[in-house]
């Protein structure tokens, strides 16, 4: 199977680019794409009230605030289209897709800032709400979709991660300008209950001097001396193995529409994997908390065993084929979130 880490020379991916350090871009905030938006949001910090904290914003390989700093982490790549473009051409996720969907994660990231800056979950009653702070990080963490406890904010369920994440999911919530979160979340007592200590707490902190201040630039851009293509080829990508019994699954979904009336298109299944991998692979993590890498790496391998048994259907019922594609998606990472496995092994 190709490496979807791997990049060809194309014409608007010179080799040049891809062997460039990214250190050696000169990535800036000022006066790039992130410069505007940035502006944007603090105009959303004071209208929220958020006078008296101003977070510091650098560039580093992903989303994130360092531990006890009031410094938020923005990836590099959306600093520069070019490197924006390489990002959604690997398939595993952009984080910040457009202007609002930075605004959500610079809210999340917010959540953080505040957390820290104002030692919240050094007190008994933040504990009480979402949970220890020291309670060990699990990036494989498992979901309960739409559960009542815990808002819905970023894809994933990523508010279930830990108790700092769903502090700051919550935060996001109360945080986004023009929601109605009592409402959206009235028949959600749990996700209610901590949006409406948000509130309390962020109106008793409004106005007062944060006790920590610290900045540290974990991960800047100016210490990533990686090349672009060594970025992405460092990238761990999982090995998808299922019975051949999903086989026959595979053959179901294209089965009812096999029957064709003579000189009907049709076309190869395998393409039309491949042509929305990238888009299912976020559909789905979004629903279910299977990470898109995961999503993007099962779709590779359905897509090879499609083409492998040569399926084809009618080009007139395209649609009812994806939706089909989605659904068993769906099954599959369902059944890894309950279980971790997509099948049950005998």
């Amino acid at each position: 199977m190709t490496d979807p880490t791997r990049f060809e020379a194309e014409d608007d991916l010179p080799r040049e680019l891809l062997a460039q350090r990214i250190c050696d871009f000169r990535l800036q905030i000022q006066g790039g794409p992130l410069e505007g938006i940035l502006a944007r949001f603090e105009v959303e910090l004071a209208d929220a009230g958020i006078r008296r904290l101003h977070p510091h914003y650098y560039l580093s390989d992903e989303w994130g605030v360092p531990d006890g700093t009031v410094a938020i982490a923005i990836p590099f790549y959306l600093a520069d289209v070019r490197l924006r473009s390489i990002q959604a051409r690997r398939g595993v996720f952009v984080e910040g897709n457009d202007e609002t969907d930075v605004l959500r994660y610079l809210r999340h990231e917010m959540g953080h800032v505040i957390n820290y800056a104002y030692r919240l979950h050094e007190t008994e009653e933040w504990t009480r709400t979402f949970g220890p702070m020291d309670r060990p990080y699990e990036d494989d963490f498992r979901t309960v979709p739409f559960s009542p406890d815990f808002v819905r904010h970023l894809p994933g369920g990523y508010a279930q991660m830990h108790p700092d994440e769903d502090w700051a999911e919550t935060f996001a919530v109360w945080m986004t300008p023009g929601l109605d979160w009592a409402e959206l979340y009235a028949d959600a007592p749990g996700a209610l209950a901590k949006l409406r200590y948000v509130a309390r707490v962020l109106g008793e902190i409004g106005d007062r001097e944060p006790p920590v201040v610290e900045v540290d630039l974990d991960g800047e851009v100016g210490g990533l001396e990686v090349t672009v293509q060594e970025f992405y080829d460092n990238l761990e990508l999982e090995q998808v193995s299922l019975p051949r019994s999903l086989d026959g699954d595979l053959r179901v979904l294209v089965a009812p529409h096999a029957a064709a009336p003579p000189g009907a298109a049709r076309e190869e299944a395998a393409a039309l994997f491949l042509h929305h991998r990238d888009h299912l692979a976020g559909a789905v993590y979004r629903w279910t908390g299977l990470l898109p890498e995961r999503g993007r790496a099962l779709i590779d391998y359905l897509t090879e065993r499609a083409r492998a048994l040569g399926l084809s259907y009618l080009a007139s019922e395209r649609d009812q084929v994806l939706c089909d594609l989605a659904c068993l998606l769906a099954a599959l990472a369902m059944n890894h979130a309950r279980t971790g496995a997509y099948v049950r092994e005998t």
